[in-house]
């Protein structure tokens, strides 16, 4: 049962998962190896690593995808040990078997049990074999399209499409009707391929509100398994995780332990070894129906940690050198309440597009008990198009959910992101919603209240305006007397020798421009550090500045605006565009071009498939017309706003 001791651990991942591995195996004393593509080089978990190891390529089938390279940079580097993280090829047989078959430690489940649960299909056949309730659906080897539509049509609209190799929201679909079912089971086998190597899917009903809750399971090499609670990850979008938390709120102590050793059989039924997630659908009823095992550490493994004390990347690696388990079912710590929050470069205001560029801005949340950041990222870093757009994780604990869901808005309130669109200001107004202070959890929750948590772009109001304006003036002032703060000489703000101290700026913000006079009778305005204090019709107010460059960030209402001095020539030019043509709303690589010149389509046809951070989005006619150019071919990388198609009704 003993293996190897482990002093080398190479993490096969990037982004915050590898930092976050890498300092549990600091922590152990044991050396750290990274791997990264070309784009990566300088990349956030390459700098911490002790060691690094350049893949090359930039896309994850060109570098991380790699098992050959990985396993040399294991060999080269002299660990002894990989641990996968998650996506990529955490839940993949063949890497797990390449890593014994060269004598190294695979820090997850025998591939024996990644065969078995890894595949979705083969996972369900298991369960039902084992008596757990499934959801009705389709798992066989038959992949062609009259097969999905025969499956579909029993089961019955709407159905949900899924690669059968991976999770993540990534080759997933929902279909409500027979007519849309050939595009999406296409899409969806694209994005499986591109994202697992894999494109092989199953169907299954797609059930009206259900919650969405896991179990954390762990194994050891010696026949012990056991349970950590439970999680509930309902609040989604695009079969996305975006809020989970621990414990689930409402279990009763009788559904817990019956999920819990539900999957614990499920788990010892398949020899399992190490950390591994069973997934369950709960409906409104208490009953709950298996949906899929995921044989690696979850994303949001943290919130686990907060309610045990538990570390339990040190666990993976205390039971992969064959270790057993440090306590049994009745030692499991159940303590408060954590809830994890997904920060994503992405812009919620226009369908979740993915968002590149550089990080002009990044302000994590201050450090205090109860409080905790697992990022990838630091200011001046580039978020390319090749992965994810996840940039970090906001993790609060709390005596009860209310202290941690206070305490979690508390950071999202310090966090500050320039320089790229992320969902913050989405996640804050999910985490401050009354449905969800309630606990009223289900995977519908986001689209519920879309109109609350996604609200219409607004006019930004006459204070808005004020307080950017004497952000901006107080900003743009140094003293040019520190030694000597009374001397009238010391600021030179708006000083104009024999005239009235008056200063216009003409400023931009989103789309939208003003020109706001100050002068000294108009409003009493103070900055210290970060803090803009401002007086104006009696009351005094408090907001948060950050001056980065030739841009101001304000705090209002929620939301970090950026605001710049107005570029009149910029405008203009932004006004013009392409005419009468389609362009790329971010950086990626084109996968498909549907159409030819002088071809005439409908509306809403499919024209260009654009593929960026492992999604696929569409680019589709907006009105019916002609396509009068072709600016793209497939294969191609291409940039945001680049022209694509020039389209004409």
């Amino acid at each position: 049962m003993s293996a190897p001791a482990i002093t080398t651990l190479l993490v096969a991942n990037r982004g915050e998962i590898a930092c976050r591995v890498m300092r549990t195996a600091k922590a152990m004393g044991l050396t750290t190896v990274a791997v990264h593509s070309a784009t990566d080089r300088d990349a956030r978990h390459s700098r911490e690593a002790d060691i690094c190891v350049d893949l090359g390529g930039s896309k994850a089938a060109d570098s991380y995808l790699q098992i050959d390279k990985l396993i040399a940079a294991a060999q080269a580097s002299g660990a002894q040990a990989i641990h996968p993280g998650y996506g990529f090829l955490s839940e993949n047989a063949g890497f797990a078997r390449a890593i014994e078959n060269a004598g190294l430690i695979f820090l997850g489940p025998p591939a024996s049990a990644i065969d078995a649960m890894g595949s979705k299909s083969a996972a369900k056949t298991l369960m039902e074999t084992a008596g757990v309730p499934l959801v009705p659906g389709y798992h066989g080897e038959a992949q062609d399209l009259e097969t999905f539509r025969d499956a579909a049509e029993r089961i019955g609209y709407p159905v949900l499409l899924k690669a059968t190799a991976g999770g993540g929201g990534k080759g997933m679909k929902v279909v409500e009707d027979i007519s849309q079912l050939a595009e999406a089971l296409a899409s969806a086998q694209r994005e499986a391929q591109s994202s697992f190597g894999d494109s092989r899917m199953l169907v299954e009903k797609y059930l009206l509100k259900p919650r969405h809750v896991e179990i954390q399971v762990f194994a050891d090499r010696h026949g012990n398994c056991l349970h950590l609670n439970e999680r509930d990850c309902s609040i989604q979008r695009r079969h996305q995780k975006v809020v989970e938390e621990a414990p689930a709120p409402g279990l009763t102590p009788q559904l817990r332990q019956a999920m819990g050793e539900a999957a614990v059989r499920a788990a010892q039924a398949i020899g399992y070894v190490g950390a591994g997630t069973v997934e369950f659908l709960l409906d409104s009823r208490g009953e709950f129906f298996f949906m899929e095992m995921n044989t690696r550490l979850q994303v949001e493994h943290p919130v686990t940690e907060a309610i045990t004390g538990l570390d339990l990347v040190a666990w993976q690696i205390r039971v992969a050198q064959g270790e057993p388990l440090p306590m049994t079912q009745d030692q499991v710590p159940l303590r408060g309440h954590a809830i994890e929050v997904r920060l994503y470069a992405e812009d919620p205001a226009n369908d979740f597009l993915p968002a590149t560029g550089r990080l002009a801005l990044y302000r994590e949340s201050a450090p205090e008990p109860g409080r905790r950041v697992d990022s990838g990222v630091e200011e001046g870093d580039e978020i390319s198009p090749f992965y994810d757009p996840m940039l970090g994780k906001l993790i609060a604990w709390g005596e009860d959910r209310e202290q941690a869901r206070l305490r979690l808005l508390g950071m999202l309130d310090e966090f500050a992101i320039g320089g790229l669109r992320t969902n913050i200001g989405f996640l804050r107004r999910i985490v401050a919603h009354p449905a969800f202070a309630a606990a009223e959890l289900d995977t519908g929750f986001i689209p519920r209240y879309q109109a609350q948590l996604l609200p219409e772009p607004g006019e930004l109001d006459d204070g808005f305006w004020f307080a950017a304006a004497q952000g901006f003036a107080l900003s743009l002032a140094p003293r040019v007397r520190a030694d000597d703060v009374y001397s009238p000489w010391g600021d030179t703000a708006g000083l104009r020798l024999g005239l009235s101290r008056e200063v216009t700026l003409h400023l931009s913000c989103e789309g939208q421009d003003r020109a706001i006079t100050l002068d000294d009778t108009a409003a009493c305005a103070e900055l210290k550090g970060e803090q803009l204090v401002v007086e104006r019709d009696g009351l005094r107010r408090s907001h948060r500045v950050i001056r980065e460059g030739n841009s101001l960030y304000l705090q209002w209402a929620g939301d970090l605006h950026r605001i710049d001095l107005f570029d009149p020539l910029a405008a203009a030019e932004a006004s013009h565009g392409h005419q009468g043509g389609l362009s790329a709303p971010m950086n990626g690589s084109i996968v498909r071009v549907l159409v030819s010149l002088g071809q005439t389509v409908e509306a809403g046809a499919q024209l260009v498939v654009l593929e960026a951070m492992k999604m696929e989005h569409s680019i589709r006619a907006p009105k019916a017309g002609v396509i009068k150019a072709l600016y793209c071919q497939e294969g191609e990388m291409v940039s945001e706003g680049s022209a694509l198609v020039a389209f004409e009704e």
